[in-house]
């Protein structure tokens, strides 16, 4: 068995947080979300809450391509997030990332990061009717997701749950993206990659009107009706895929049943 770990900077509670990690399972941590896919617990070390998840287990397959060929989503996560803190966008700080290896591949992983409370995330701006300042948050989301795409970063899990959003005063709203697994870095980002971007945040065509009208007022390369459109476009091709494979899914799971 082979273990690989390391730490942001540092830490004087190094040892605390590795035992937590090597006793996830018997450990008295609060779970956090539902867990279907991935494990979160919450654990108080001091003045502050970290939040460790545990990845699922991978296949036969990812278990040797994180071993030889792929670095692990707690790796990526955890250097990811590094990258977004130097290009001064907001995540939760990373603490460290651990790999457990045996003589076929990738057991299992963590990344750990502090734990962040926040209001919101972009999820309720769909849910919820009338959610109080929703146009101020969504216009200043899409300044946020402007500055993603100048400096280069393409989230490609940028979708209703992974953007934490806390207020700051005075109508001002800070930014956090979680769940950084997958992500592109660029030296510039094409108009399709922004716009493809946005396909997976909202059905609403409403909200789409909005973000393009603000994105507009950012990116002068081309009209609000060149952005609304292309934007228009990529969220209803996206919709109608993740449709189609719902529907596939309900008929394999009435099959195996």
């Amino acid at each position: 068995m082979t273990i690989k770990y390391k730490f942001f900077n540092t830490q004087e509670d190094t040892k605390e947080i590795l035992l937590y990690i090597y006793n996830f399972n018997s450990s008295d941590g609060i779970v956090f979300g539902n867990g279907q896919r991935n494990v979160i617990k919450l654990f108080d070390i001091k003045a502050k809450t970290i939040n460790i998840k545990s990845f699922k287990i991978p296949n036969l397959f990812n278990k040797i391509a994180y071993k030889y060929f792929r670095k692990s989503k707690a790796r990526r996560s955890f250097e990811y997030a590094t990258i977004l803190l130097e290009r001064e966008i907001g995540t939760p700080q990373p603490i460290a990332f651990l790999e457990n290896y045996n003589w076929l591949g990738l057991r299992d992983s963590y990344y750990v990061s502090e734990h962040l409370v926040t209001e919101l995330t972009y999820r309720e701006l769909i849910e919820v009717d009338n959610y109080p300042d929703f146009e101020n948050i969504l216009r200043q989301f899409t300044r946020f997701t402007f500055k993603l795409h100048e400096k280069g970063i393409e989230f490609l899990d940028h979708s209703p749950g992974n953007t934490l959003i806390k207020k700051r005063g005075n109508n001002e709203y800070d930014f956090f993206l979680v769940d950084l697994n997958r992500m592109n870095f660029h030296t510039e980002m094409s108009f399709e990659q922004r716009m493809n971007n946005f396909r997976r945040l909202t059905p609403l065509k409403e909200m789409i009107a909005i973000m393009s009208n603000e994105y507009a007022k950012l990116y002068s390369a081309k009209t609000e009706t060149q952005i609304f459109e292309k934007m228009w476009k990529d969220t209803v091709k996206f919709q109608e895929e993740f449709a189609k494979k719902q529907r596939l899914k309900k008929r394999l799971k009435f099959w195996k049943s």
